[in-house]
């Protein structure tokens, strides 16, 4: 298969969720050139932006809480 740029990203937000396994079976995956797993790239890559996006809400909110602030504003 060739080098494709979204299924690579996918590694990449894989393996910034700490998720290295995962990383590891999509990149080889990418390498075996599978068709279902082409068509699932779409979906795999609008899962893993949803939920970098819930981690860095709960991050903010938690270290929000943690400062003690006496209010959001």
């Amino acid at each position: 298969m060739r080098h494709d740029p979204a299924a690579a990203s996918l590694v990449v937000m894989l393996r910034g969720l700490r998720m290295y396994g995962m990383a590891q079976a999509t990149a080889d995956l990418i390498e075996q050139g599978a068709p279902a797993f082409g068509a699932a790239i779409p979906i795999l890559s609008q899962l893993l932006k949803a939920e970098l996006a819930e981690r860095e809400v709960r991050s903010i909110a938690y270290q929000t809480k943690t400062a003690r602030f006496p209010a959001y504003k």
